[in-house]
């Protein structure tokens, strides 16, 4: 039995890794990146509390946590198509461009 700080110890990392990735690239696709992995380590926190406390409610919100993902990479990709077509750039800083 793996103990509890090793699952926890690992969403942190996840999700420092993530949050330095939004804080410090301009890539589009990398923050949307960043984000997909900072939602993942809270998942894990999430899972990890449910089976140590014997319940499923965080599994059931672990699955809301991946409903929203798929629905934010969506929202994402629609906006990156929208940049790529007005600016031939993925740079975050471009959106300015885009203001009419």
């Amino acid at each position: 039995m793996v103990p509890i700080w090793h699952y926890l110890a690992l969403s942190a990392l996840l999700f420092l890794i993530g949050a330095f990735g939004v804080v410090l690239r301009r890539n589009l696709i990398v923050i949307m990146m960043s984000i997909e992995l900072m939602l993942n380590a809270v998942n894990l926190t999430f899972i990890t509390f449910s089976r140590v406390h014997g319940s499923a409610e965080g599994q059931v919100i672990a699955f809301l946590v991946i409903v929203l993902a798929a629905a934010e990479a969506a929202l994402g990709l629609a906006i990156l198509v929208a940049l790529r077509r007005g600016v031939d750039s993925v740079n975050v800083d471009d959106f300015h461009l885009l203001r009419g």
